[in-house]
């Protein structure tokens, strides 16, 4: 019965989580900040370049305007303004007044520069209450509502404008102010710095998921020697009390390791030490015992006192019992897996060796009455022929001993007049897996105990003189072979112990020349 510790606690977040978390985090923050940054940097770059063509434009206006005495003369032709209209998806806004604010020349009624606004060109500590003359400004703005000019921008379209502010007039009268205006869309600044963004975080984008990969491909790579560590853990059988094997372990995990192959060596030499005892005093019994049994015996013999003969009866009784004890602790020490025994295997016939082990106990069987034989002639066509082999790789005189104490439970519980069936026939559930059988018709065991008789000393009836080894050796027995043995009722009355083995290939014998 396998026992499965409760857990003291609940597992926590992958370690391989965290630490992809906590190494990707920054990245992604990063990454952000970096798109923030370039997005700022590229609407900067683009408003130098669009405000250096309104600057060009601007200057190239205030050229076609000349002022003749307190009057100005545009110069401006249809192709000059057909240029600058040119592109109807950034169409270039003019405006052109004097004194400020009163409209003379252009194509829209663009928003007037603030009061207090620095020139680029001189960018002072303090901004000025007043405007310079020709020194540009550059400024943002919204189209204004309720514009009756031509309507080429919707109302509250971003505008990027430039204001120049230019005097003009003859020595004979006092000079004038002219506003000269230029605007563009900030729709095209921002598509701009859009396409750099973009073109920038693009390639941001993928080194970042290149070096996601990376990380996570550098994690599974560290955490590798814990994996091997848990597959080592989870891979051996509760009684393989071997050290842990970890080659080029981490600093970190080695002291685990150290540690954990520690414990198990003390478990291991705590374990080595019982078992010793137990073997070493089965044999110091067993010679005693056999005296004493060979001595009741004799006495028996010679004895005619009742009184006298009862007693010798219970003392040979006791010695018969204590000596199969023994001789079950040692099968049992001889079926644990750190015996040499359990470990030197070979291939046989199942088939072969369930005959030979029946036939050693029939003449017991015929002294108690009791039909013992193999099945076969099965009513089906899984049970293979008699002389058919069924090959199993395995120790086998511990396969013997273990029939041996299931054909020995059912001639001590079956009773006078019952039958005892030994079979070995194919898995029905798996092809290579076999079954080997010994079915009785006695009075069986309660369900319930079923899985409670496997364990050592335990009986599940008070009959006979059985000591509780003999199911808990044969369970033993089998699982050191990757084997499997389970008990069922059998029909119409009556109790199975199946045992299920792996079948192997029979090795071809080499011929040498």
């Amino acid at each position: 019965m396998t026992i499965t510790p409760a857990p003291t606690g609940q597992a926590g977040v992958s370690l391989a989580r965290q630490l992809l978390m906590w190494l990707l985090l920054p990245q992604l923050v990063l990454w952000m900040a970096g798109g923030v940054v370039t997005y700022r940097f590229a609407a900067g770059y683009a408003n130098q370049a669009i405000d250096a063509s309104l600057l060009q434009a601007s200057r190239s206006l205030a050229r076609q305007l000349k002022p003749i005495g307190n009057g100005l003369l545009i110069d401006f032709p249809k192709a000059a303004q057909d240029i600058l209209e040119a592109d109807p998806q950034d169409r270039l806004l003019y405006t052109v007044s004097s004194p400020p604010g009163q409209f003379i020349l252009g194509n829209q009624a663009l928003p007037p520069p603030p009061v207090q606004i620095p020139p680029r060109a001189t960018a002072p500590q303090q901004a000025p209450t007043t405007h310079l003359l020709d020194t540009p400004y550059f400024y943002d703005g919204t189209m204004p509502p309720n514009n009756t000019h031509l309507q080429t921008l919707p109302e509250g379209q971003a505008l990027r404008v430039v204001a120049l502010y230019l005097s003009f007039g003859d020595g004979q009268a006092a000079p004038q102010t002219m506003l000269v205006q230029v605007a563009r869309s900030s729709a095209n600044r921002e598509e701009l710095a859009r396409r750099i963004l973009v073109d920038m975080l693009l390639p941001m984008s993928s080194l970042v998921l290149l070096m996601t990969l990376i990380v996570w491909l550098g994690i599974r790579a560290g955490l590798s020697p814990l994996v091997r560590l848990r597959q080592q853990v989870e891979g051996r059988a509760p009684t393989d009390l071997a050290p842990l094997q970890l080659a080029s372990a981490p600093r970190e995990l080695w002291s685990l390791a150290t540690a954990i192959n520690t414990l198990l060596a003390a478990v291991q030499n705590t374990v080595a030490t019982q078992k010793r005892f137990i073997g070493d005093a089965a044999h110091q019994l067993r010679t005693p015992l056999a005296g004493l049994k060979s001595q009741t015996e004799i006495a028996l013999q010679s004895a005619t006192d009742p009184e006298l003969r009862a007693r010798l009866q219970r003392v040979h009784d006791s010695a018969t019992r204590s000596a199969h004890l023994v001789n079950q602790l040692l099968t049992l020490a001889r079926a644990e897996p750190e015996s040499v025994m359990a470990q030197d295997r070979q291939q046989f016939d199942l088939q072969r060796m369930a005959q030979s082990v029946t036939a050693e106990w029939v003449p017991r069987a015929l002294r108690l009455n009791i039909d013992l034989g193999m099945d076969q002639d099965a009513d089906d066509d899984t049970t293979p022929p008699a002389d058919s082999p069924v090959w199993i790789e395995a120790n086998e005189l511990l396969m013997r001993e273990a029939l041996s104490n299931l054909i020995d439970n059912a001639l001590h519980y079956a009773g006078p007049g019952s039958q005892v069936t030994v079979r070995v026939r194919p898995s029905p559930l798996s092809p290579s897996t076999t079954q080997l059988e010994v079915v009785d018709n006695g009075p069986g065991i309660a369900p319930e105990d079923h899985d409670r008789v496997f364990e050592r000393f335990v009986r599940a009836t008070d009959t006979g003189e059985g000591c509780g080894l003999g199911l808990a050796i044969v369970k033993e027995i089998v699982e050191r072979h990757a084997g499997r043995v389970t008990l069922f009722d059998a029909q119409p009355q009556g109790l199975g112990v199946r045992i299920e083995l792996p079948m192997v290939q029979p090795q071809k014998p080499q011929h040498h020349p």
